[in-house]
């Protein structure tokens, strides 16, 4: 018992299980658009199975495919499966079971979700190829967030409104912008393993421009959302507290240099969707 709790301990660990807290809350803000207040119990318990499905399912698999990379970069040489903490068969098992649990939830929720979740999970899952070959995988990977606010929207209706494909499009380009100021650590390794990343390509100084137009892009598109749905002041304040957290990043980086990113940076990213859906909360779920 004390061995499978140590499996099932380093599998959630190597997954980072707490990173959800990316992607959750603007499935749930997607969700609030399309009914403008809070969804039913029933479906607000199958989005978060869904989600919590489709990230394990796609960080598992992330990690069984940059396996042999991670064991000859020094920075993730420590990670659970090249330093053999976790099983390659109990990570496959655990990748086809978050699979099977996403497409089932999908089901749950209506038909149209079922139908695409093969998709969306093809997305999800083939973001781990591409860096291998292009170096738009920051791209690929904002795009695989930015099907969240898209399913929590299906999930309640069928039809799309510009609302809700404007805030899809600037989770991407958020998510893009930090995935390339993460990739700024890896920039020599990803040169010399020949992997396609923008520091590899453009050189530290560009990708973090690149970067920087990227969140402010996305800011543009946080701004743009509330004004379509009609959200108010309390959704304003969160989208301008957004650009200045994204401020903050680029200034971290700036003073600490980007050998290793500061322990922040993901707990700042954490804070801006937080805010963004528990303001999307404040603004529909209470009229």
């Amino acid at each position: 018992m004390r061995r499978f709790l140590q499996n099932i301990y380093e599998l959630l660990d190597m997954i980072k299980i707490g990173h959800s807290v990316l992607a959750l809350p603007f499935a749930f803000m997607g969700a609030m658009l399309a009914a403008r207040g809070l969804p039913d119990s029933r479906t607000a318990f199958w989005i978060l199975v869904a989600m919590v499905g489709a990230r394990s399912a796609a960080m598992a698999f992330n990690r069984l495919a940059d396996a042999p990379l991670d064991a000859l970069n020094p920075r993730t040489a420590d990670r659970a499966l090249p330093a053999g903490r976790a099983s390659l068969a109990g990570t496959i098992i655990f990748m086809v079971a978050s699979s099977a649990i996403f497409i089932f939830a999908a089901g749950q929720l209506n038909r149209l979700c079922l139908a695409l979740s093969p998709l969306a999970l093809g997305i999800i899952l083939g973001y781990s190829l591409t860096k291998r070959f292009t170096a738009a995988s920051h791209a690929v990977l904002g795009l695989s967030l930015a099907l969240a606010p898209l399913g929590g929207w299906l999930a309640v209706r069928t039809d799309l409104e510009s609302s809700v494909l404007i805030l899809s499009l600037a989770v991407l380009f958020w998510v893009a912008g930090f995935d390339i100021l993460y990739a700024l650590q890896d920039e020599e390794f990803d040169r010399r393993a020949g992997l396609q990343s923008a520091p590899s390509r453009l050189g530290i100084t560009w990708a973090r421009r690149l970067a920087a137009i990227c969140h402010a892009v996305a800011t543009g598109g946080f701004a743009l959302t509330g004004w379509l749905a009609g959200m108010g002041k309390i959704y304003g304040g969160a989208v301008l507290a957004s650009a200045l957290i994204l401020a903050v990043e680029h200034l971290l980086l700036t003073h600490r240099g980007t050998i290793r990113l500061p322990p922040a940076f993901f707990t700042l990213n954490g804070l801006i969707s937080l805010g963004l859906g528990l303001a999307t909360l404040l603004s529909l779920g209470f009229p």
